[in-house]
């Protein structure tokens, strides 16, 4: 790769955006602060039958742990795991932190997570000519003031430093300028696009679509009247283009989880226990971005397909997880007994906002 940084053109101004993700956050916090767990496998997560996997360290990385699998799953792959309670207002604390270092480059920062952000540093307040020299700045003083690792990528849209950040992992950072932009996007698989899940990568791959070039190859209404309201967003960034800005502040309206059920269930204590680990993945979403709400809302899909949706706002935000658990269930008490079979059970929290912390919003995948 060359040297160059990001510069600008002669008809408009490019823009010079940073993704900056910590690296292995939680567990990298964990292993600082307890020299026993250096060098080891570590998960930060329940270990129980019903546990979830918050974060995994690089060291438990190699066994194919990683972050959202089930506890027993990732105990089976990696049978010297050590699973660590997640001490959520200690990571909070280090991010407020990193925020602090990220607002003396610039004020224009959009929080992704605790440990995840965009920077748009094309005007930044030090007047650092070059943008890889302004992530490098961010880095060393993040690794001075917590030491902990983090890894940069920079280029001209959010779509580009995101995949630059994740090129030079773990404590790196790579440069994807204006010349490389289309390049480095056709050869990339479908599955590494930031915004293509599984499920939509699986219908372009049957649709042909395995590389950024075999989307660049279709035509706009091919990819419109396949993927809808996404097809012009693949369609765009399949050719290294990205207009989104960086958003100060940015919150989710909502978060939510749900589960289609093998068989179809009525009775209540049955679909209460399936409401359980719902609330969990919901919850842990508001734990990790310190977001809050004050609307529950449960939806049912019966085994005739009919959906129904239920909900409840309460004057102050949620404030924990039983409490989210104790509303869901109300909601579905009050619709015993059911007149069908269910097939779907799912929980959403809503009229998000930032917590006391005032931390950011994380698009997390449940």
């Amino acid at each position: 790769m060359s040297d160059s940084d990001i510069v600008e053109g002669d008809a408009a101004r490019v823009r010079k955006i940073i993704h900056i993700d910590m690296d292995a956050f939680y567990a990298s916090v964990e292993q600082r602060d307890n020299k026993e767990l250096r060098g080891r496998p570590v998960a930060v997560g329940g270990s129980a039958e019903r546990g979830v996997v918050a974060a995994a360290s690089y060291e438990a990385r190699k066994f194919g742990v990683r972050s959202a699998m089930a506890s027993v799953t990732a105990k089976r792959q990696c049978p010297d795991l050590i699973f660590v309670k997640p001490r959520f207002e200690v990571y909070k604390a280090i991010s407020r932190r990193i925020r602090e270092i990220f607002a003396e480059h610039t004020e224009i920062i959009e929080p992704l997570s605790l440990d995840e952000a965009y920077l748009d540093v094309t005007e930044n307040l030090q007047a650092i000519p070059l943008a890889r020299d302004v992530a490098l700045r961010i880095r060393e003083k993040i690794k001075a003031e917590t030491g902990l690792n983090a890894s940069a990528g920079i280029s001209y849209n959010k779509f580009l430093a995101k995949l630059a950040s994740d090129h030079r992992k773990p404590n790196g950072q790579f440069v994807i300028s204006p010349e490389m932009g289309p390049g480095f996007v056709e050869t990339l698989p479908v599955g590494k696009f930031h915004g293509i899940g599984p499920a939509t990568g699986a219908k372009m791959n049957a649709l042909g679509l395995f590389t950024g070039l075999d989307i660049r190859n279709q035509t706009l209404a091919f990819m419109n009247a396949n993927f809808g309201k996404s097809g012009a967003y693949y369609y765009w960034i399949s050719r290294g283009v990205d207009e989104r800005p960086v958003r100060a502040n940015r919150i989710r309206k909502s978060i939510g989880a749900e589960t289609t059920f093998s068989t179809d269930l009525a009775e209540f204590d049955v679909l209460v226990a399936e409401l359980r680990p719902l609330v969990d993945k919901v919850w842990r979403h508001c734990e990790t971005t310190a977001s809050r709400g004050r609307t529950v809302t449960l939806k049912i899909k019966f085994a005739d397909f009919e959906i129904i949706t239920r909900s409840r706002s309460v004057l102050a935000p949620v404030a924990g997880r039983d409490e989210l658990e104790r509303l869901a269930s109300g909601l579905l008490e009050v619709e015993m007994p059911l007149p069908k079979r269910v097939r779907l059970l799912g929980v959403s929290l809503s009229s998000l906002q930032l917590g006391d912390d005032a931390e950011p919003q994380l698009t997390f995948g449940i």
